[in-house]
């Protein structure tokens, strides 16, 4: 019979696997205390929570939840980074812990949406610019053939104004 503590606990981790669409697992293997404060620290500032689950409680609750494909990413010390904003962020965030640290990869791989990522995958991710880069970048995108079509439309206008000032010019000249 398995105990409260444990039921409690694998409850507690189906609620924040459904609650989240977005979750990377994190080898936490050679962190030190205080840099695994450090790890938490920056990623509660891109809207993302850092928690350190047993295997097989995250095995079970995955199941609960209704995820699948997780069992490999299930190995060994695992923490799952539960992301609430944007994704890009967290990857990167995680990404440039590990270089600046100097750890190995920590980054196990992860789940978007309905799709498991590998860890290349994830780094990818972190390559990526941000979400209000992004919307930039499109906004850009599409205002610029509007911009082209206003500048081809106001053309003609443009030349008959240019044609009158001369004409006007000619006038005053005779």
């Amino acid at each position: 019979m398995p105990k409260q503590n444990k039921i409690d606990a694998v409850a507690k981790i189906t609620a924040d696997l459904k609650a989240a669409d977005i979750y990377y697992f994190v080898d936490y293997r050679g962190l030190t205390f205080a840099e695994a404060t450090d790890l938490r620290t920056r990623l509660r500032k891109v809207d993302t929570d850092l928690k350190v689950v047993k295997n097989t409680l995250g095995k079970i609750a995955a199941a609960n939840a209704g995820v699948e494909g997780l069992d490999e990413l299930l190995a060994g010390p695992t923490a799952i980074a539960y992301v609430h904003g944007d994704p890009a962020k967290t990857a990167k965030t995680i990404q440039d812990f590990i270089k600046e640290k100097k750890k190995p990869a920590i980054i196990r791989g992860g789940k978007l949406q309905r799709s498991i990522l590998s860890a290349q995958q994830v780094e990818a991710l972190a390559a990526l610019p941000g979400r209000e880069v992004l919307i930039a970048q499109l906004v850009g995108a599409v205002a610029s053939p509007l911009q082209g079509l206003a500048n081809v439309l106001s053309g003609p206008i443009r030349g008959l104004v240019v044609v009158l000032a001369q004409v006007q010019d000619k006038q005053n000249a005779a």
